[in-house]
């Protein structure tokens, strides 16, 4: 079958033909790819088509498709059981490497989905302070979940829909947003609403308006108002952590937060999440406390062999693998800026845009040319290039990335930069 023939089929019985929406390509008005093999770092799809992925499936396999020691541990899991719905020490174990790696992670609730662990987290949050209200920023995305589906990048940024239906208002109402990289955007909330804001959850680094980069000290003072106003700092690691740094985010900036989001990576390619932080704060959650949440799949054997094996191989490598990552984003980095394209990056993710200048603000974000973006995409994907297929997704660079690959694909930048300028 085709990719069209297959996207036809699909579009049968899947609302808009896909699963997540931003894997419809509806931005950059190509079919999507379907793809059946992953190795290294590359993909194939059903019309036996490679390329050069830097979609990583959005950012979890850092260790590449495939990874022979997480294929491994994963067909290991499998066979002695795909779930039990009862404690495993492997969920130990996981929970073991991200406090290691993370010490502001004193207690770790695992769970399904980035989605998943920022609902809960900021239910904990609530839970903790007794308080209703929360901030989050205009263009950082933290998953579908009602409460936090308020101005969001990601997808919603993807297809010109800012909000999402089926949103109660007054649910919504309780979300304050201010502005990214502005904090006397968040003082003057706490400041409006006394008393009364539970948390204050950010992307420290954004990445799903394009990766926007937190300015020197922004973080710092959300620690320091946070500290302030009796609210708890979350951060949303799910992409940034175990990726611009073995640390996180949180490592990476020097800012310890109350509790943190972890999701992607710290799943090996499969579904699971986590979320955790103060002692205190956890010991909230049941059953140690009387803030609810559960699920029947969490931490289930299979995804936490899968989110232990890639942990351990970046801890026992991560004097090598960090280092080689920044490299290699470095060079797509430049690859951009000789092309003349304005780009942002911090450490493996980058997102090139086609703006005057990089953006600093979800407002800037959103007034770069989408349609000269489309044009660039179409010309890298021609050239055997898997990129993100939005404005406002980053580019993932893994270990295994090549530099024959590399090389090739600055070359395809700059063909299809010239491309998305001239061909209106």
């Amino acid at each position: 079958m085709t990719n069209r023939e297959c996207f036809d089929r699909a579009k049968a019985v899947i609302p808009g033909g896909v699963n997540s929406p931003v894997r419809a390509f509806g931005a950059v008005g190509r079919t999507p790819r379907f793809l059946v093999k992953g190795e290294g770092d590359t993909v194939t799809d059903v019309e036996g088509r490679m390329y050069t992925d830097y979609v990583m499936s959005w950012g979890p396999l850092v260790l590449g498709h495939a990874c022979k020691e997480v294929v491994r541990a994963v067909q290991d899991a499998a066979s002695q059981g795909l779930t039990f719905g009862a404690p495993t020490v492997r969920e130990t174990a996981l929970c073991e490497e991200i406090a290691a790696a993370a010490p502001h992670m004193e207690l770790v609730r695992l769970v399904n989905s980035g989605t998943e662990a920022t609902m809960s987290a900021v239910r904990a949050a609530r839970g903790f302070t007794g308080r209703d209200k929360i901030v989050k920023f205009a263009g950082n995305y933290h998953g579908h979940s009602d409460g936090l589906l308020v101005r969001a990048g990601s997808g919603c940024l993807t297809g010109a829909v800012p909000d999402s239906l089926g949103v109660p208002a007054a649910y919504a109402g309780q979300t304050l947003v201010a502005a990214y990289n502005d904090a006397e955007s968040v003082r003057a909330l706490f400041a409006e609403h006394k008393g009364e804001v539970a948390c204050v959850i950010v992307e420290p680094v954004a990445a799903n308006m394009g990766v926007v980069p937190p300015r020197d000290g922004f973080l710092q003072e959300l620690r320091s108002l946070c500290d302030q106003e009796g609210a708890l700092l979350i951060f949303d690691e799910v992409i940034t952590g175990f990726r611009v740094a073995y640390g996180g985010a949180a490592a990476r900036y020097g800012v310890r937060p109350d509790l943190a989001a972890y999701g992607k990576i710290v799943g090996g390619g499969m579904p699971l999440a986590a979320y955790g932080g103060r002692r205190d704060v956890m010991s909230c959650v049941a059953p140690a406390g009387g803030v609810y949440q559960a699920g029947t799949l969490s931490g289930n054997p299979v995804a936490t062999a899968a989110g232990l094996a890639t942990l351990r191989i970046l801890r026992e490598r991560r004097e090598e693998i960090y280092p080689a990552l920044e490299e290699k984003g470095a060079f797509l980095e430049e690859a951009f800026r000789e092309a003349g394209v304005p780009v942002a990056r911090v450490g493996s993710i980058l997102t090139p845009f086609f703006a005057p200048a990089a953006p600093r603000s979800y407002e800037q974000a959103c007034a770069c040319d989408r349609a000269a973006f489309a044009r660039y995409f179409s010309a890298m994907l021609d050239a055997g290039e898997y990129v993100a297929p939005s404005q406002f997704e980053a580019m993932f660079v893994s270990a295994v990335h090549t530099k024959e690959h590399l090389r090739q694909t600055a070359a395809a930048i700059g063909r299809a930069v010239c491309t998305a300028r001239h061909d209106r």
